[in-house]
């Protein structure tokens, strides 16, 4: 790919501009066109002033980007992470686009972050440093404009306090201003499971392909957090056997399947899945290529490169993460005839229960669980056979399919608007 080299391979911005360019030239876009949803719509860099517990001041950088609002208000998470980056926000605030396009809902796509490493900071640290972010993106945030959500090292506690000091500058409480937020403050029934269910839908999609029933499906999972472990979680009870959990600090393989809910008890109690009494600890850097039906990559990006590749041994590649596989191994795996279905898709479970909670703080109504599980089920199961039919039609692969689908929804929408000026 001649966007790409090797050298750039893990730039993750140069990843979503290279994949852009595939569908853009594939679909013949405009070259206006092409050129507005090339580039992010807006890019806010803050400075976060906080005052330390031992009495210093430190200061921190965040960044809020939205790439497209043409559809409706920008929708992303936000992230606490040392090695936060401009680059990675914009490509997260990139997909998020596609990714709301490709499951038709009214958002576009936004992304926001923070450098920091919350592992050393305090409570009170965390929250002083969301409500001043907050305070530094008011201008550009709200239910209209753009929707934040929690991303990695966050959740509905830090939702909360940015739902809180937004609410304390308007003077009146928004809990549309941000998704996934407990209960007990507008969050929706469903948004935990999301994406992991979600994962399962869209891989259930896929073993008809196949001829494929769960109980015969082996499943290699990486990552045993929010997405990863709720996957596990929900396809063992649908009858999936989940041969392998990979995780940073260690892997297990029972080939018989893993005892998903007591491996969950045994983290709880130890704080890691190593040494899980009803598996054989193995090498993690290994595991991701043991022979299985199904992979689910589903905790950082760029986890499958030109350098591996060539060593999975899955007939379905689900990405649960956002970025997992980089643009160079996406020419090997088309190769090697491995369906994957993209993050674009795969993981949109979780914005597509983020907007059910939208909808309902807006209207101040209420679904139960099975309401949400059922509507959520509905939008991916047709959005899985729009790609894979968008893919049959111009001859291409899911990626390709998924995101030219995305940027034709995108398109179509800015030229019915127009260009104001």
């Amino acid at each position: 790919m001649a966007t790409v080299t090797p050298d750039q391979e893990k730039n993750p911005w140069l990843a979503a501009e290279a994949r852009f360019n595939i569908a853009a030239e594939k679909l013949g876009l405009d070259e206006g066109i092409r050129k507005v949803l090339g580039n992010p719509t807006r890019e806010l860099t803050v400075n976060i002033p906080v005052q330390l517990d031992d009495g210093r001041i430190e200061l921190f950088t965040g960044y809020r980007v939205q790439h497209s609002v043409a559809r409706g208000p920008g929708k992303g998470g936000i992230r606490y992470a040392p090695d936060v980056s401009l680059d990675e926000v914009r490509a997260l605030a990139s997909w998020m686009t596609w990714k709301c396009a490709v499951v038709n809902i009214p958002f576009g796509g936004a992304k926001g972050g923070v450098i920091c490493n919350p592992a050393m900071l305090s409570d009170g640290e965390l929250e002083r440093i969301t409500r001043r972010y907050t305070a530094e993106i008011m201008d550009i945030i709200g239910p209209d404009r753009d929707v934040p959500a929690p991303d990695v090292n966050t959740n509905d506690r830090v939702m909360a306090w940015i739902m809180d000091t937004y609410s304390m500058h308007v003077r009146h409480a928004t809990t549309a201003v941000v998704t996934g937020k407990p209960m007990e403050l507008g969050g929706s029934r469903g948004r935990t499971e999301a994406t992991g269910r979600g994962c399962m839908i869209v891989t259930l999609e896929a073993l008809k392909k196949f001829g494929l029933r769960p109980e015969d499906t082996r499943v290699v999972i990486q990552g045993f957090g929010n997405v990863g472990g709720m996957a596990a979680r929900l396809m063992a009870a649908r009858g999936f056997r989940i041969v392998s959990i990979v995780e940073y600090n260690g892997a297990l393989y029972n080939e018989a399947g893993i005892d998903i809910q007591g491996l969950m008890d045994h983290r709880k109690e130890t704080g890691s899945i190593v040494n899980f009494a009803g598996a054989e600890n193995v090498d993690k850097n290994e595991a991701l290529f043991r022979e299985c039906d199904v992979l689910i990559p589903a905790a950082t990006e760029n986890v499958i490169t030109s350098a591996n590749a060539n060593r999975l041994r899955c007939k379905i590649l689900c990405e649960g993460a956002n970025g997992p596989t980089t643009p160079l191994a996406d020419e090997i795996l088309a190769k090697n005839k491995v369906f994957v279905i993209p993050d674009i898709l795969a993981n949109a479970g979780g914005v597509t229960v983020s907007y059910f909670e939208w909808v309902q703080d807006r209207q101040g109504f209420f679904w139960n669980e099975e309401l949400v599980n059922t509507r959520l089920e509905d939008i991916m199961v047709g959005s899985f056979n729009a790609v894979t039919a968008y893919g049959e039609k111009h001859n291409v692969d899911n990626r390709t399919a998924a995101y030219m689908l995305a940027l034709d929804r995108v398109a179509s929408a800015m030229k019915l608007r127009g260009i104001y000026a």
